[in-house]
């Protein structure tokens, strides 16, 4: 999947081109495939494509990192901007080149210039006092990357971790399910927020998907920071895992992309949601972030679900490529936030882009590690 996405072009900045809001993420999130690839294969050889992935990395941070070094200019795009911190830091660690250096410290000082609303949460893009789950994504990790290998004597960054994972818990929390809802708005003036936290109405998939995953790269990450952290975020995931088994469907093992209404007419099961909770289930079980009863009922559905999701959602292009159907496009809080909008955005078939290659290739990752950890 990941050489189908190098062979596609994709995941780059066109020469010639400029960048769009979602193209930083697109970037950021391939990259974090192919490092855990590299990582994995302890090669940098692609199977197929024209190039071996530790040169595309290299092609795709350049393409992007020109890009990043104005602070001011990085606060107008999303959070998901941070996502290409884990290329830029590879690179820079391996070519120890001026322009990711400089790139890296652009995007801390962005972190700093980001709005805040009233309770300290960042903006998530340019909508006032609205925070969202998909952000924190890009963030947390970066926070985590960046200060011990630049600034590790910064005692305050695991305090801005936990308080920017707690605002969304408690401001997002959904009684019903155990689950969060897409975002909040501190001011509680749009047309969408509740009165008392204001909450969006919705349990979206995705967002979903990218904090639980934020959760396990926290965990991952957290081995330089202090304890406490780490206590945290722990309990949160322990806490996110049971309710996340327990919204799978069924039948299928997956999950649907509204997920606090199963089988409710419009609502069906979304592939790339699916994917990442599916991954992030497997490493939370593999590197024993829960306990052994919650690890063996995460491992039986992601499994369920891995399999569903490689026979009805993975298909064979005809130039021998790989493509992943059944993605929605997007979903954004500037919008009615309802149900019905959740359910009419457009679906993506035989999609060919980083998101595919992220979870396709953490999936086959956890694939292979948990066979061997059972072995």
């Amino acid at each position: 999947m990941a050489d189908s996405v190098i062979l596609g072009g994709q995941a780059l900045v066109p020469e010639g081109s400029s960048p769009s809001s979602s193209t930083y993420l697109q970037i950021g999130f391939f990259q974090s495939a192919v490092l855990r690839l590299i990582e994995y294969y302890q090669t940098p050889h692609a199977a197929c494509a024209e190039f071996n992935w530790e040169d595309y990395m290299e092609i795709s941070t350049t393409s992007i990192a020109s890009y990043l070094l104005n602070a001011t200019k990085d606060t107008s795009y999303p959070l998901d901007r941070l996502s290409t911190g884990k290329g830029l830091l590879y690179q820079y660690g391996r070519l120890n080149t001026k322009v990711e250096l400089e790139s890296l410290h652009a995007l801390r000082e962005s972190i700093n210039l980001q709005p805040r609303n009233a309770f300290g949460g960042y903006w998530y893009f340019t909508y006032p006092n609205w925070s969202y789950l998909d952000g924190i994504y890009s963030l947390i990790p970066f926070l985590l990357s960046y200060t011990p290998e630049f600034n590790p004597q910064n005692r305050t960054v695991q305090q801005d971790v936990v308080h920017q994972l707690d605002l969304l818990w408690r401001h997002c929390y959904h009684q019903n399910s155990g689950l969060l809802v897409h975002g909040y708005d501190a001011s509680k003036t749009a047309s969408w927020a509740n009165p008392l936290t204001g909450a969006s109405p919705v349990v979206w998939g995705r967002s979903m998907g990218w904090y639980t995953m934020t959760l396990v790269d926290a965990l991952e990450l957290s081995s330089t920071f202090p304890p406490s952290m780490f206590e945290y975020i722990h309990r949160r995931l322990g806490h996110l895992s049971t309710a996340v088994i327990s919204a799978a469907d069924n039948d299928t093992g997956c999950w649907w992309q509204v997920m606090d209404s199963p089988d409710r007419e419009g609502n069906y099961i979304e592939s790339s949601g699916s994917a990442m909770f599916t991954t992030a289930l497997f490493r939370a079980a593999r590197l024993g972030y829960l306990s052994d009863e919650l690890a063996s009922e995460a491992r039986n559905i992601a499994t369920k679900c891995y399999r569903y999701l490689v026979d009805n959602f993975v298909v064979q292009k005809e130039n021998g490529t790989l493509g992943y159907n059944g993605t929605v496009s997007v979903c954004s809080l500037n919008s009615s936030a309802s149900y019905d909008y959740y359910v009419s955005q457009p679906i993506l078939y035989d999609s060919l882009h980083g998101m595919a290659a992220f979870v396709q290739a953490s999936l086959e990752q956890e694939m292979l590690n948990t066979s061997t950890d059972n072995v």
